[in-house]
């Protein structure tokens, strides 16, 4: 039996579960982004009223601080943060090869680099990565992979993908935390021939879930959802489907319509930092004047804790004194608001309305100021 259980689609679009050892989650699912053991100002309990059922935490930073050790000592990552849901950790190879300036060098074995935090030397191997998780005792650990960026050479992309299966081949042997599920990755870009072969390769190895790494980077919209299309169809039917880092409303509509079950993204979070709010208006600039005297909330349909007792001014006026309650009650709505858009999307997959449902949605996001397309 495997972890996810496929219940309706529409189209290319599904609904579903994946069972993990801390409960269950509903896809399509975002996940928000607990960089180092948190959402950035958010409380884990915030988190499960806004509708969270499933973090990501990043294995390359919490390696560094505190240490998987200290980590697994106190009890596990869930304890630790105190989150009792499921956690996925990525596998800190987008960390390492998107700060490509710290890489010294790489091979068949790993990847060696120097650390952001002290600027020393350090090393990841599949087997490593494959210890740090099940240390942290995360629900879901993904297999190290190389992040080639935009335009890389077809030669050290094809090099990029034979690593990336090699790893996960290693990293399959490995030990795992009890319970713990593991997912593939696959890379080569927008190159039909490479990642083609690479999501063929990884599916081989009979893993939990299957994710598309390296798209949404850099690349144009219309290349990437064109990608994601005709990849997503290539992988199991039965298992889960990850695409990795994505977040704005528009993008993530997208993709689930394009077969995809969970994603992810700090967008919603970053975005509140810089005092920009997700709403049916488009994606909207708090800090500017007009809203000085606007005392409606930041979206009149959301029930957010900023939407139903703050304005629109009184935000403003946090944000434009730094004061952190600006940047919370922004950091909850933007979650709130993905969170909602992505319910939505998986109930109208369920009645078999997904194609209204988006389009509706989109006309409605009609962004008064584009949406970033980022990870």
């Amino acid at each position: 039996m495997t972890a996810f259980e496929l219940r309706a689609t529409d189209g290319a679009a599904r609904a579903g579960i994946l069972r993990t050892a801390h409960g269950e989650l509903r896809t399509p699912a975002f996940m928000p982004v607990g960089t180092k053991a948190t959402v950035k100002a958010v409380d884990p309990q915030e988190l499960e009223d806004l509708g969270a059922e499933i973090l990501l935490c990043n294995t390359y930073h919490l390696h560094f601080r505190p240490g998987a050790d200290l980590i697994d000592e106190l009890g596990g990552l869930h304890r630790f943060m105190a989150w009792d849901g499921p956690i996925l950790t990525d596998s800190g190879g987008f960390q390492v090869f998107s700060l490509r300036h710290t890489i010294l060098r790489q091979d068949d074995e790993g990847v060696t680099f120097r650390s952001v935090y002290d600027g020393d030397e350090a090393r990841f191997t599949p087997e490593l990565s494959a210890s740090i998780q099940r240390r942290l005792g995360s629900d879901v650990a993904m297999c190290l992979d190389v992040v080639p960026p935009p335009e890389t050479p077809r030669r050290e992309l094809e090099d990029a993908v034979r690593r990336t299966t090699l790893w996960a081949q290693r990293q399959q042997q490995a030990e795992r935390a009890p319970g713990q599920l593991l997912f593939g990755i696959s890379q080569g870009g927008a190159d039909p021939e490479l990642r083609r072969r690479s999501v063929e390769q990884i599916a081989e190895l009979d893993l939990d879930g299957n994710a598309l790494g390296g798209l949404a980077i850099g690349e144009p919209k219309e290349q990437m959802l064109e990608t994601t299309a005709w990849a997503a169809e290539l992988l199991p039917q039965q298992k889960a489907r990850y695409f990795m880092g994505i977040g704005d409303p528009a993008g993530v509509l997208e993709v689930i319509a394009r077969g995809i079950d969970m994603f992810d993204c700090v967008l919603p979070t970053r975005n509140a930092r810089t005092g920009s709010a997700l709403t049916w208006e488009g994606q909207l600039n708090i800090k500017a004047a007009r809203f000085a005297r606007d005392q409606r909330p930041l979206d009149e349909s959301c029930s957010c804790p900023a939407c139903t007792r703050f304005t629109r001014a009184y935000v403003r006026h946090l944000l434009n004194q730094q004061e952190i309650l600006g940047l919370r009650l922004l950091s909850l709505h933007n979650l709130r608001f993905l969170l909602d858009l992505v319910a939505g999307a998986r109930e109208a997959i369920e009645r078999g309305e997904l194609r209204s449902y988006k389009a509706a949605a989109l006309e409605r996001l009609a962004p008064a100021e584009e949406a970033t397309w980022a990870t």
